[in-house]
Parts: structure tokens; C-alpha cells; sequence
């Protein structure tokens, strides 16, 4: 962005400064730099990797946002993905630039629905409120897509603490399972897929980061033809505009170590400026809303709009066009669940309430 100019504001051109700070996947840690970040007038907080964060970064923002007019913050969540985010915990001021575990597990249950093989599957997840999103979800996508199948167990585990899961893969060897689901990343994964190996269980693990930075490194032969995971976009998925949005990617960044692409976090740099620049300031309050207005219109870079869902050994990939379909987006609010950023108008419909709620005597934002 910055290269390009920067963002356009009514008082001219300004760079992005990108202030990194460690919330060390602690709530409470998080809490203490979301306050530093205030204090330093930041207006925008971005994070991920962690549901239980989030939640709490969502309420802390509610309050200080509802506390002091004049040091507000908008709130950017590349990876946190608990359905409740965007449905019971809704905040105007927070938004979701990830699919929701609702979304993950029916791209997972396609491709688990054309494995006519797996009769049985056993859940293992991390003992947290994304675990047991993932378990609830599985259950429901099988239920609908496969009803055949036996769910043969549903257990959890403490998060980061397991060591050696030879215990967990003598269970899931036990139960008869032909496939594990689980939401687990990091060490909880590639410790899971690897004891899988070392005692030579034949299954399959379809799992929601297995595509995650360094997993595949980590995971090696273990992998291969058995680690299926679902992500919103791969280098793989095809299109003229997708494959030269990569080609720039590896042109700027060649290094091996550096071939790790989130589409998603480009993208929300690509639309905070939008935002900004639509709103002609860097107030939170205006380019909040002015982000809604450019979300109704914003697409991934890839022109494959006829394949929005695709399955394979590798992967399954997201819906990554302009979200959900008509009978999809129904299905989501039968269930209760909050719809992703890319289908905005469902989202800016259940916040338009807390917008108007807000008398704060701000000038009133552009074009909202």
C-alpha cells in the first residue's frame, strides 16, 4: 500500500504504519497491548489465531468505544473463528475477514461426502471454544451431507499442552475410525498427524490448517494423500487473476522461507484503505461505516467465479467469490451462524441497529 502512495485522505497522501505488538495468545495479555495501542492513538487493531482473544477484544472495544468518543478503535480479525463473532457477539465495530468454522467444516464436509470410504470418523479438537465449534459443526455437516456416517468419538484436549497424542491415536484406532476432523493447528496438529505415522494408522485427517504456515514442512511424507485441509484461497486455485496476484507475491518476496500467501490479510489492508479513502479520514467511526459500503462490492482477485467451491487431495477451497449463495446464506441463518465479511449486506443489516444507536455527536459519516 505504501508503495503505491499510501492512503488518500481529504488533507492528502499518508503512509500505513504497521505497530507490532505480542498479545502471546493470552486474552489477558492481548488486553494489556490493545490498551498500549490505545494510548498510543492507534485507531485500527488487527489479530487472529485465537476465538477466545477475539471475544475479548470485541467487548473491550465495545466498552472503550462507548467510554471515550475520542480514542475509539475498529477492530480487524483476520483468523479468529468463532461463528458467535459475528451473530450473539456482533459489534459494530468489529469485523471478520476469515470464514467462520460453520463455513470451514461444509467446505470439508463436500469433500468428505464424495469419500464414500470413511463409514466412521472419530473428532479430536482443542479444548476451547473454536474445539468445540469444530465438533458442533462436524456433527451438524454430517448429519446433512453424510448421514451414514457414525461419529466414533468426541473428544478434547488441553490446548498446546499435549506432547505425545499416542494415547489419543490408540482411541481413534480403537474406535474403528476411518477419518479424524479436528480444528487443530500448530503443534497440536503435526504432533496428532505425525504419532499417527509412528504407529501406523491409515487414516485420513481432515482438518482446517493443515495448509498452515510451516505445517507441511513439519508434517513432510506423514502428509501426503492423508492431510486434507480447507482454506479460503491456495496458489493452486486457478484464474488468470488469481495466478498473477501470486506471480507479483513471489516477485516481491522470492525466498522460500517467504512462500506463505494469506489472501486474506492483503485484502484487508486493501480495503481499510478503501475505506479511508472513501471516507476521506482516518476517524474509526467513518471508516466503519464507509467499510460496510465497500464490502458489498469487494471480490477476491480470482476470475474462477464457476468453481466457488473445489475439493481435492490436497484441499478444499472456500467459496471465494462474493460469499455464500442464496440457499447457503438462508441455511447460515437458520442456524444462528454469522455470515463472513465477503457477504456484507447480511452483516451491515444486523449492525446498522448498533449504528444508530450511537449519539455521539461525530459528524455524521460519509455516504453511510
Amino acid at each position: 500500500m505504501n508503495a503505491k502512495g499510501g492512503v488518500k485522505l481529504v488533507d492528502g497522501t499518508h503512509p500505513l504504519q504497521l505497530v507490532v505488538l505480542d498479545g502471546k495468545g493470552s486474552s489477558e495479555a492481548s488486553l494489556v497491548q490493545l490498551r498500549a495501542a490505545i494510548d498510543e492513538r492507534i485507531g485500527f487493531v488487527m489479530q487472529g489465531n485465537s476465538s477466545a482473544v477475539a471475544a475479548a477484544l470485541v467487548a473491550a472495544t465495545d466498552k472503550q468505544n462507548a467510554r471515550e468518543l475520542d480514542r475509539r478503535v475498529v477492530f480487524l480479525n483476520y483468523s479468529a473463528d468463532d461463528p458467535a463473532l459475528t451473530s450473539a457477539s456482533c459489534s459494530f465495530w468489529h469485523f471478520r475477514f476469515d470464514a467462520h468454522a460453520g463455513m470451514r467444516m461444509d467446505a470439508l464436509a463436500d469433500a468428505l461426502q464424495k469419500d464414500r470410504a470413511v463409514k466412521k470418523v472419530y473428532l479430536l479438537n482443542q479444548d476451547y471454544s473454536f474445539g468445540h465449534d469444530v465438533s458442533r459443526e462436524a456433527q451438524r455437516a454430517i448429519r446433512e451431507k453424510r448421514p451414514d456416517i457414525a461419529i466414533a468419538g468426541d473428544e478434547f484436549h488441553p490446548i498446546g499442552c499435549v506432547k505425545d497424542f499416542a494415547l489419543y491415536i490408540v482411541k481413534i484406532r480403537a474406535s474403528g475410525a476411518d477419518a479424524v476432523v479436528t480444528g487443530n493447528w500448530g503443534n497440536d496438529l503435526t504432533l496428532m498427524v505425525k504419532a499417527a505415522r509412528e504407529q501406523g494408522l491409515d487414516t485420513k485427517f481432515y482438518t482446517f490448517y493443515g495448509n498452515g504456515l510451516g505445517e507441511q514442512a513439519v508434517l513432510g511424507d506423514a502428509g501426503v494423500g492423508r492431510v486434507i485441509a480447507v482454506a479460503d484461497w491456495h496458489p493452486n486455485a486457478g484464474g488468470a487473476a488469481s495466478d498473477a496476484y501470486y506471480r507479483a507475491f513471489r516477485t516481491r518476496f522470492p525466498a522460500a522461507s517467504d512462500d506463505y500467501l494469506v489472501l486474506r490479510m492483503p485484502l484487508m489492508i486493501d480495503m481499510l484503505a478503501a475505506a479511508m479513502t472513501r471516507a476521506g479520514s482516518a476517524d474509526p467511526l467513518q471508516v466503519a461505516h464507509a467499510r460496510r459500503h465497500a464490502l458489498r462490492r469487494r471480490r477476491f482477485p480470482s476470475s474462477d467465479d464457476d468453481a466457488r467451491r473445489r475439493s481435492s487431495g490436497a484441499s478444499a477451497a472456500l467459496r471465494n467469490g462474493n460469499g455464500p449463495g442464496r440457499r447457503e446464506r438462508r441455511a447460515l441463518r437458520q442456524r444462528g451462524l454469522g455470515l463472513r465479511i465477503p457477504d456484507a449486506a447480511e452483516r451491515a443489516r444486523r449492525c446498522d441497529r448498533a449504528a444508530e444507536r450511537l449519539s455521539d455527536g461525530a459528524p455524521r459519516p460519509l455516504n453511510a
